[in-house]
């Protein structure tokens, strides 16, 4: 269901060449809203009462570190408004990516981190904000749903990084 959904949303927008070349801005505005609508639809969709309440905390934690920076820094945008640093359409995008990915694997994630990077990448093209801002965006959304998510069944891929080990941890639940 995500992945045909998500599907959908890339061909309609992103693949579609007058969208892409005429409105990158409002095509990244737009996908940024449908990324959370659809992590937080298939709570309920799944009937996934915990994964909703998990959603609640990343989504709630993100917007809180990422609002607080952005009134505690200040920073100026390319285009000279106020409020760059870090990118909160970035960041929303990637939180609810990394909630996907996290509570229901990375097969239905794939289509959402696609369409985050879309995102990410509508931001700098529109002069709102510099590359800066949205790789720490990225950042502070990734780590919201990565602290605060479980898996719901299945396998859980994850990154695993330690002193002097690196890899990608495979976990499957029964």
């Amino acid at each position: 269901m995500v992945k045909k959904v998500f599907a959908l949303i890339f061909s309609l927008f992103v693949l579609n060449g007058h969208l892409f070349s005429d409105n990158i801005e409002k095509t990244g505005n737009t996908i940024q809203l449908l990324i959370p609508s659809i992590a937080y639809g298939t709570t309920f969709y799944l009937d996934d009462e915990s994964g909703r309440n998990e959603f609640y905390k990343s989504f709630v934690t993100n917007m809180a570190v990422t609002y607080g920076l952005k009134y505690t820094i200040n920073e100026r945008r390319p285009n000279g408004n106020d409020h760059s640093f870090p990118s909160a359409h970035t960041s929303l995008s990637f939180q609810s990516a990394t909630f996907i990915h996290k509570r229901y694997g990375l097969e239905y994630a794939i289509p959402a981190y696609l369409a985050s990077t879309f995102v990410a990448y509508s931001r700098v093209e529109a002069h709102e904000h510099y590359t800066k801002d949205v790789i720490a965006g990225a950042c502070i959304g990734i780590a919201s749903s990565y602290y605060f998510t479980t898996e719901y069944k299945g396998y859980n891929i994850s990154p695993m990084i330690s002193n002097s080990l690196y890899g990608i941890s495979v976990v499957k639940s029964f």
